[in-house]
C-alpha cells in the first residue's frame, strides 16, 4: 500500500490514563495523610507479530510512547509505514500494524543486538542504532543566556506529576523559550520517545528546538535527541563522560545542571549569546 499525503497518521487509540492514584501514608507526626502517587503500568510494544520490549510507564500517552520508541529505535524510520497504533491494557500490550512487510522487513535482525543501559524504566538499546550516529550531523544551535534562563522558568511551572506525587522525570521539546510539549514518566527514556512520538504524528522538526530533560545526559539521552534532528539539550541534572564525548562528535550543545540562574555549558559554548549574566560573585569572605 502506497501512502503519501503529508497529512498523513496512522490510525491511534485513545488509551492515556491519569497519571496518579491517591493513597493513605503516616507523616512523621504519626498521622494518617491523603497523598498522591504515580501510577507504573507495564506495556509490551508488539510491532506485527513480535514483542519488542516491556515499558514500565505512567500510561498518560501509550500510543506517542509507542511510536516514539520505534522510531529513537530506528526500527521504522517512516510515519507513513505505520497503519495503526493500538493499546490493550487489559492484556498490558500496544499493537502496532503496519502498512507492508516490504517497509519493515529489516528490523527482525535488529532484535537480536541489544546493548545493556544505564537508563532507568528501559535498559536497553539496539547496537544497529549505534550504527546510524557516524552519519549524523546536527546543525549549529542558537541560543541566548536570557532565553535560557526563561525556559527554566516556563518550564518549572509545568511538572504537574512531579509536585503532586515525585519519582517522575520531565522532558519537553521547545523553542526559544516556549515549551511545544512537556511529557513526565517514570523514567526520562519514556518522556523522551513520547516527544519523539508526538514529533513524528506532527511532523515537527527538530533542528531550531530545544530538549529539555530533569534527568541526567547520558549517551543514550544524547543519541534520541540527535534522532529528533535537536541539536541542543538543556538538563536539570549532569552529564556522563560518554554522553559528553557523543554530543562532541554530533555538534550538539549541551547545557547542564541549569537550574534558576545558573547553568554549564559542557559543548557548544560558542553557540550562546552571554546576554543576561547575574551580577558578579563577590571574592571576599
Amino acid at each position: 500500500m502506497t501512502v503519501d499525503s503529508n497529512n498523513y497518521r496512522p490510525r491511534l487509540s485513545q488509551q492515556g490514563r491519569h497519571p496518579t492514584h491517591a493513597v493513605s501514608a503516616v507523616n512523621e507526626y504519626g498521622e494518617a495523610v491523603d497523598v498522591a502517587i504515580p501510577g507504573e503500568l507495564a506495556l509490551t510494544i508488539h510491532l506485527e507479530e513480535s514483542e519488542i520490549v516491556t515499558l514500565m510507564t505512567l500510561g498518560t500517552r501509550p500510543e506517542e510512547l509507542a511510536l516514539g520508541y520505534i522510531r529513537n529505535q530506528r526500527l521504522i524510520e517512516d510515519i507513513h509505514a505505520v497503519k495503526s497504533v493500538q493499546v490493550d491494557w487489559e492484556k498490558q500490550l500496544v499493537m502496532i500494524e503496519t502498512h507492508s512487510e516490504r517497509v519493515v522487513k529489516d528490523w527482525r535482525d535488529k532484535l537480536f543486538k541489544r546493548i545493556v543501559t544505564s537508563g532507568c524504566g528501559q535498559g536497553t538499546i539496539f547496537a544497529s542504532t549505534l550504527d546510524e550516529l557516524a552519519e549524523t550531523k546536527l546543525p549549529n544551535a542558537t541560543l541566548s543566556q536570557a532565553s535560557i534562563y526563561k525556559l527554566i522558568k516556563n518550564i518549572s511551572e509545568h511538572n504537574a506529576v512531579y509536585k503532586t506525587a515525585g519519582a517522575v522525570h520531565g522532558c519537553a521539546l521547545c523553542c526559544d523559550e516556549e515549551m511545544i510539549i512537556h511529557v513526565e514518566d517514570v523514567g526520562r527514556h519514556n518522556a523522551a520517545d513520547a516527544i519523539s512520538g508526538h514529533m513524528w504524528l506532527q511532523n515537527l522538526k527538530g533542528e531550531d528546538k530545544i530538549f529539555y530533560t530533569t534527568g541526567r545526559l547520558t549517551s543514550e539521552m544524547v543519541m534520541k535527541a540527535a534522532f529528533m534532528g535537536i541539536p541542543a539539550i538543556l538538563s536539570r541534572s549532569g552529564i556522563t563522560q560518554m554522553g559528553l564525548e557523543l554530543a562532541q562528535q554530533l555538534n550538539m550543545t549541551l547545557i547542564a545542571r541549569a537550574k534558576g540562574r545558573h547553568f554549564l555549558v559542557y559543548n557548544g559554548d560558542e553557540n550562546i549569546t552571554f546576554d543576561d549574566k547575574p551580577a558578579q560573585r563577590s571574592n571576599k569572605p
